[in-house]
């Protein structure tokens, strides 16, 4: 009766294991092989999180200024891209930030230096368009 227990234990817990490893994505990392870096598109990268709404000051900042008719910007969305988020920690580690402590709106210069929050991004970008 005691073996049969054992088993029964070691059968939950191989079972728990399993099940976590694949709803986390731990196996999926392991097997995948080595993360191939993903290329930086060049210029002034806007990183975003749809539904973000310090993010949609930023937009609201950017349309009311027309700063894209003076800067070109690419957005990525990373709350539900993964390969936009893959793209954000590679800038992250660029820019020399601790990945903890990124949040958005996160903007990428292009030239290695990052600024986030809505109060450095619109400041970055009024001084790109020649805004006072």
């Amino acid at each position: 009766m005691d073996k049969f227990l054992i088993i029964i234990i070691v059968i939950i817990i191989l079972a728990g294991f399993l099940f976590w490893g694949f709803q986390s994505g731990f196996f999926a990392k392991i097997f995948s092989g080595p993360i191939k870096p993903i290329a930086i598109p060049k210029g002034i990268i806007l990183f975003y999180g749809e539904g973000c709404p310090h993010c949609k000051d930023v937009e609201d900042f950017i349309s009311q200024n027309k700063i894209e008719d003076k800067v070109k910007i690419t957005r990525l969305e990373v709350w539900y891209n993964k390969s936009n988020q893959e793209l954000l920690a590679q800038v992250v580690q660029k820019c020399g930030i601790t990945a903890s402590s990124v949040g958005v709106p996160f903007l990428y210069d292009g030239n290695g230096k990052c600024y986030m929050g809505e109060v450095d991004v619109p400041n970055f970008l009024k001084a790109q368009a020649g805004i006072q």
